[in-house]
C-alpha cells in the first residue's frame, strides 16, 4: 500500500464531508494524533495518525515549507526531526 505524503499546513482533501459541507482540511499539528481544520467553517479536529490516512483522499495544496517551519517552532513541535 503507498504511503501518503502530508506535512504541517497542507490542505487535503478528505473521503468524507464535514458537518458544514466541505471536504477540505488543513494539517494544523502533527504527531501520533494529527489535528485537522475545516478551511469553510475554521472546526478542528483530533484524530490517531492511523484514521486520519485512512480518511484522507488526497493531498490539494501543499504549504510553503517556510511556513510550516515557523509554525512548528510556534507549537514546540519538528516534525522533520526523528524522536
Amino acid at each position: 500500500m503507498e504511503r501518503k505524503e502530508f506535512g504541517l499546513g497542507d490542505i487535503v482533501q478528505m473521503k468524507k464531508p464535514h458537518p458544514c459541507g466541505a471536504n477540505e482540511m488543513e494539517i494544523i499539528r502533527m504527531g501520533m494524533d494529527i489535528r485537522i481544520k475545516c478551511v469553510k467553517c475554521k472546526h478542528s479536529i483530533l484524530l490517531p495518525r492511523a484514521k486520519f490516512e485512512k480518511s484522507m483522499k488526497k493531498m490539494l495544496q501543499a504549504a510553503p515549507r517556510e511556513e510550516a517551519e515557523s509554525a512548528e517552532k510556534r507549537s514546540g513541535i519538528n516534525a522533520s526531526k526523528p524522536i
